[in-house]
């Protein structure tokens, strides 16, 4: 049930904010055993927040879209009087601060409740989830299937019905990847037009929060809730006819499973047939994309980690801990033209959009790997599937363009495939527009 759906029935009485918070506490009690989604369900908490809900609503007091809406928050985020563990046993025991990130304060003013913190690859350094101090999260789809990096056990809640929507966070692509992974809705929106403030950082320049949800309409609610928006505009569709849509081709659709490369094929047709104009573009130094993310979110993240890598780096689970170590040896020297690598990005971006409403191409070039796969066979070649998942997001953290992955269509297998549409910087609102558009016309 999305958002919407949610909301019209609570507002006809066909439905109460505790009967929907039971329900994603029964779901989670039947399946986390089995998905792992959860590090900390918080059910004493969420009940009450119902009940008072519930009461607020029947005295006449309706907080907006997000009241009584049961949702999920990845361990990432600082919940009051809860620990924020990022999934490591570095921070065991690390209650949040006595307050809640502002985007959780976002959240609570507005009347969403918290059913829990989700599970997450460790420290978000990674994109399967499986890194993680209290084991992989699942996919529902296949829970021999990883639901994606790092906000996997976010993902996972809502195709599970464990709750309506999650936050997560995004550096790489960590809401973009497990959305796709999954089947849900992410969005990461613009850079730095929400608060990272409580926050666990991996790379302040990289860094975004934003949304999981079922339709593109209740993340566009929940965009402007974590903003602290009042009262934003209703989300209008753009239509398709005459939508401009550039594709990059060169790069990012060189590597593609043969099902993801039809569904993405398959998209652009129904978009041409609703009267879209598509044509190809190139972003010229796309190749460099790998180089300029790695000295630039490796070096920060090493800074953040330098006195517990000195300190504990036995707390730390094998992999995240090298990469980590693999950041304390860039050079300044790297870390500066990787910078400049950055601003040669970011104009390559700008003027594909210059004539252009969006880019458009698929979220991930591969369905969910297996849990445990090092590497996947695509293209007649042996590919690392950390790199391959990371592929087609990275860009969009290292330029700060808003970026959104919608569900498009499955596999012969019942996985689900992603479009991913990328707007001009600080256009989140029109990207949104043109996503709601295109969701249409997806299968």
């Amino acid at each position: 049930m999305t958002i919407t759906e949610f909301g019209r029935k609570l507002r006809a009485r066909e439905t109460s904010a505790v009967e929907a918070t039971d329900a994603c506490l029964a779901r989670i009690d039947a399946d986390n055993g089995r998905l792992n989604a959860f590090i900390l369900v918080m059910a004493d908490e969420a009940r009450g927040q119902a009940r008072e809900a519930d009461r607020e609503l029947a005295g006449g007091h309706d907080r907006g879209p997000l009241h009584g809406v049961p949702m999920s928050i990845k361990d990432l985020i600082d919940v009051r009087g809860t620990p924020t563990t990022a999934a490591s046993r570095v921070r065991a025991g690390r209650m949040a601060a006595a307050h809640d990130a502002p985007i959780v304060a976002h959240l609570r003013h507005a009347g969403a409740i918290f059913v829990g913190k989700t599970n997450l690859h460790e420290f978000a350094l990674g994109v399967t989830n499986e890194d993680s101090a209290f084991g992989p999260a699942r996919n529902p789809h296949d829970p021999a299937r990883s639901p994606g990096g790092s906000s996997g056990g976010s993902a996972a809640s809502i195709i599970a019905g464990m709750a309506l929507a999650s936050i997560g966070t995004d550096t790489g692509g960590s809401i973009r990847i497990p959305s796709a992974a999954c089947g849900t809705v992410g969005l990461k929106p613009a850079f730095g037009e929400i608060s990272t403030e409580g926050v666990v950082p991996l790379s302040r320049t990289l860094d975004h929060a934003g949304p999981l949800a079922a339709s593109v309409a209740d993340a566009h609610l929940l965009y402007h809730v974590l903003r602290g928006d009042a009262a934003p505009r209703p989300l209008v569709a753009a239509p398709a006819r005459g939508l401009r849509v550039a594709v990059p081709r060169t790069y990012f659709t060189d590597l593609l499973d043969d099902e993801v490369r039809a569904a993405f094929e398959s998209a652009l047709e129904r978009l041409r047939a609703a009267g879209a104009r598509v044509r190809d573009v190139e972003i010229r130094h796309a190749r460099d994309i790998p180089a300029v993310y790695l000295h630039t979110g490796l070096a920060e993240a090493a800074a953040y980690h330098a006195v517990t890598l000195e300190k504990t780096p036995e707390l730390y689970t094998p992999s995240v801990r090298l990469r980590l170590e693999m950041g304390r040896h860039i050079l300044a020297e790297d870390y500066v033209r990787a910078d400049a690598g950055r601003q040669v990005l970011r104009r390559e971006v700008d003027a594909a959009l210059a004539e252009h409403d969006a880019l458009v191409l698929p979220t991930l070039p591969i369905p969910a790997p297996v849990i445990g796969a090092n590497s996947v066979t695509i293209g007649g070649s042996q590919e690392p599937v950390r790199n391959l998942l990371l592929r087609l997001t990275q860009l969009f953290n290292l330029t700060g363009h808003p970026a959104i992955s919608l569900p498009n269509g499955r596999t012969s297998t019942g996985l689900p495939c992603s479009l991913q549409i990328v707007g001009g910087r600080t256009h989140t609102d029109a990207l949104l527009g043109i996503a709601l558009g295109c969701e249409a016309h997806l299968p």
